[in-house]
């Protein structure tokens, strides 16, 4: 008997990428990491690459300036939405950095490709949780104007996936282990408990996320014959001046990975 076709790892990634209706990315996320688990899949990693430069998304929420993103004051329901579709918007495009870093890096270990499509699925899997909370709270997801910083990094990072791993996980999504915990002490402050334990639940795994960045940060070095700690300073030095400031979670970013040295000079400045 003929064995029926198995879908393509890449194609499959591609496909998920390209869907711009959130909750149908999320769906094909999670059938797509369901084929993974199972084995039940082709590598396909040898055909050309699609270009995507404008991965699937909504026609909202607007994309805006960050400075035009609206401040968040914890204190109603309103301002509490209006982080909570922040957070939201966060994690959706995470979800479109984790499929773009498959589609977009050949000859990469499989388990390169393995971990990303995990992370994929967890972050549609907090982009679920952050929309149900929305909608506790009479919102949804386009109903604020949200800026697109993540994915014009992931723009700026195409050519590279040394670069790509140092500035979107070890960089924009670190930050999110720095700022998290703040977020948590204020929410709790107004007693916003279901807001909080959703938080609780990004933030454990993102930990995970960044240590994935980090292992694969250091792989590209060794390809390189580059040395990861001064490289990744390099790279902030040249592409993040004087931006990166604490608070930072220490105790989170080295479990994630970070080393005593590039947590120095993060703490000093960068020198």
């Amino acid at each position: 008997m003929k064995r029926a076709n198995k879908p393509g790892l890449l194609a499959a990634s591609t496909h998920c990428l390209s869907l711009a209706d959130p909750q149908e990315k999320c769906a094909a996320v999670f059938v797509l990491a369901g084929k993974v688990k199972e084995g039940s899949f082709q590598w396909d990693l040898d055909d050309p690459l699609k270009s995507i430069t404008v991965p699937g998304r909504p026609a909202r929420p607007e994309l805006v300036s960050p400075r035009a993103v609206p401040r968040r004051r914890l204190g109603s329901d309103e301002g509490r939405a209006a982080l909570v579709h922040a957070i939201a918007h966060i994690e959706f495009n995470a979800i479109n950095l984790a499929l773009d870093a498959v589609c977009r890096f050949r000859d990469m270990p499989r388990q390169y490709y393995l971990d990303w499509i995990s992370v994929a699925a967890d972050e549609a899997r907090h982009f679920q949780l952050l929309h149900k909370r929305l909608g506790q709270l009479n919102r949804q997801y386009g109903d604020y104007p949200a800026h697109n910083g993540l994915w014009e990094m992931a723009e700026k990072t195409v050519d590279s996936c040394l670069v790509r791993m140092a500035l979107v996980p070890r960089v924009l999504e670190a930050r999110g282990l720095d700022v998290t915990p703040g977020m948590i002490e204020r929410l709790r402050a107004v007693g916003d408990t279901e807001t909080i334990a959703v938080l609780e639940v990004i933030l454990a795994e993102e930990v995970r996320h960044v240590a994935i960045g980090t292992h694969w940060f250091n792989y590209c070095c060794k390809q390189e014959n580059k040395p990861p700690a001064e490289t990744f300073l390099e790279l902030l030095r040249s592409r993040f001046p004087g931006s990166i400031r604490g608070p930072f979670n220490l105790a989170a970013r080295k479990e994630a990975g970070f080393t005593k040295a590039e947590m120095d000079a993060l703490m000093a400045g960068l020198g």
